[in-house]
């Protein structure tokens, strides 16, 4: 079976939402709202390999330290592995005391009992009931009517009140989904929650939550929204409820549908860490955390060290975190591209330069060093790289601050190196080939032994020997100033005539056992351009060794 010419005769446009006022395209999000991770739930029950026991406690811990305040630790009634684990957290007193954790439960009488049972000693807990509502489901799944199915909440509902009173030693909170919010209708839903706040009598102090779930994706996450604004503005006692989002990614736009969820007046997001669920996956919270970061909102989240939480995810789940995934992948801050390259270099510089503390960086929505990344692997190069790239990495790697015309001239010898390899080229690539253009190691036709600066009449002198030919011979010259006097000495000594188009240098690091660099432009008279760069504890001595590189190069 292939694809059909004309889809409109299987698939039909998602219905809009009626809500000419909508409110929620117009606003923005201003504060981050409560999170709860679902890995250990929904997460775990994706994988082909389910979490053990080891895996789960790595993976709760890792939630608790970055900051995650509410955890659905996972579905009691599902069998004696996740029993045992969510009753033994309680029992050995695993659980912080500012983290509440969440329960999962379908609405029947024994699986509510089994997972009231696993939480006996719980400080506080958060029981979360659901039933499926919308019109497949109850057609195809249950054969039930509407009445039938909001009579499934309402039991489950009395069930979760009863259960709770005979524990009133623990703090307990309440959610409910109309599973698959998403495609129901939206009176039906309104409905059914509102007969579950009919048992359950919620407070502005004692909220219940409603999670409204897309639990497939099945629309653009506008509509999503609509969906959203439309239950926040017509539930009753809009103060005693705390609606949550729970969106999935069949259509690549969970984080999206998130983010707008909230534009629409949602408080809570649900979702787990890099995106991992059912099918296609979860909400990514990593995506939705850092998104509001980079607009200036304190997610309430810690990513600082973004590589342990892909570790960690790794190898709880199995499944490799893809290098573009958004802030954690491996790729993410990382330009192959000359031109990207060249502008992030120069946003780097101007960023040093910059006193408003703003960033601004051309390519990075974020700073790499936020998330505990280095700087050093934001530019790496291959044959699509540019002279920009080639010096950043010169730069990071051996602190040399390559002139541009220099930074030219290198890029073709890297971009050849790249093109014979057809590989991505690493630091000790790029050094190696450096140091062989530039004549830094390995006899040369012309190596300084050593050298004494003079003046006379006005003048510097050099006086210096110079191994040529396995020979050491004496060489002299006067200038105006210490290069001048060097290309002297070469003419009178070797009949080497170079006339100097650009000299610069700088400190390799900081303090007093700092290097100096410095590089020499120079021209034959035949209009040849050659370069020079010498590295020394001394700068004069550096400067020497750099012109000496030009003499080299002819």
């Amino acid at each position: 079976m292939t694809m059909l010419a004309d889809p409109s005769v299987k698939y039909r446009p998602f219905p809009q939402i009626h809500i000419p006022d909508r409110q929620w395209p117009s606003r923005t999000i201003t504060k981050a709202p409560r999170w709860l991770s679902t890995d250990m739930r929904d997460g775990n029950q994706a994988l082909i390999d389910p979490m053990d026991e080891e895996k789960k406690q790595r993976f709760f811990d890792l939630l608790c330290k970055i900051g995650l305040k509410e955890i659905e630790v996972g579905f009691p009634s599902a069998g004696a592995t996740e029993f045992d684990f969510i009753s033994g957290l309680v029992k050995q007193g695993k659980i912080p005391d500012d983290v509440v954790i969440q329960v999962l439960t379908q609405s029947r009488r024994d699986l509510i009992e089994k997972s009231f049972e696993s939480l006996v000693g719980a400080k506080q807990a958060i029981v979360h009931l659901y039933n499926a509502v919308s019109p497949a489901w109850r057609r195809i799944v249950f054969q039930m009517s509407r009445d039938e199915v909001r009579e499934i909440a309402i039991t489950g509902a009395k069930l979760l009140r009863d259960e709770a009173a005979k524990q009133p030693n623990v703090d307990w909170h309440f959610e409910y989904s109309p599973e698959t919010f998403s495609t129901a209708e939206l009176d039906f839903s309104l409905e059914v929650c509102e007969a579950v706040m009919g048992v359950l009598q919620p407070t502005p102090d004692r909220p219940i939550i409603f999670n409204l779930p897309a639990t497939v994706e099945a629309a653009t996450p506008n509509i999503y929204a609509d969906q959203i604004e439309y239950f926040c503005r017509n539930i009753p006692n809009r103060d005693a409820v705390v609606v949550s989002l729970h969106t999935h990614n069949d259509r690549g736009t969970g984080v999206a549908a998130a983010e707008l969820g909230l534009m629409a007046g949602a408080d809570r997001v649900e979702g787990c860490l890099l995106g991992n669920g059912e099918r296609t996956g979860n909400c990514d919270l990593v995506t939705v955390a850092m998104n509001l970061y980079t607009q200036g909102v304190d997610p309430g989240l810690d990513f600082s060290d973004v590589d342990e939480v892909v570790k960690t995810v790794e190898y709880c789940t199995n499944i490799p975190v893809h290098p573009r995934t958004p802030y954690a992948g491996d790729l993410v801050f990382t330009a192959f591209s000359g031109s990207h390259q060249d502008a992030i270099k120069k946003g780097f510089a101007a960023q040093e330069q910059s006193n408003s503390g703003l960033w601004s960086v051309p390519y990075l929505p974020i700073d790499p060093a936020d998330l505990g990344r280095s700087y050093e692997a934001v530019i790496r190069v291959n044959s699509q790289s540019g002279k920009g790239g080639v010096a950043w990495v010169i730069e990071q790697d051996k602190g040399l601050k390559l002139p541009k015309r220099l930074q030219a001239d290198f890029s073709r010898v890297v971009q050849a190196l790249a093109d014979e390899h057809s590989r991505e080229l690493n630091a000790a690539d790029i050094w190696g080939a450096f140091e062989k253009q530039y004549r830094l190691i390995g006899q040369q036709a012309y190596d300084l032994v050593d050298y004494h600066e003079g003046r006379a009449d006005g003048d510097r002198l050099f006086t210096g020997t110079i191994r040529h030919g396995g020979k050491e011979s004496s060489v002299s010259g006067r200038g105006n100033g210490l290069l001048s006097s060097v290309v002297a000495g070469l003419k009178s000594g070797f009949g080497i005539d170079l006339d100097i188009v650009d000299y610069s240098e700088h400190a390799i690091g900081h303090g007093s056992g700092a290097k100096a660099a410095a590089y020499v432009e120079a021209r034959t008279p035949e209009g040849r351009t050659l370069f020079g760069v010498g590295v020394d504890e001394d700068v004069a001595t550096a400067s020497v060794k750099a012109l000496l590189g030009c003499a080299n190069a002819i």
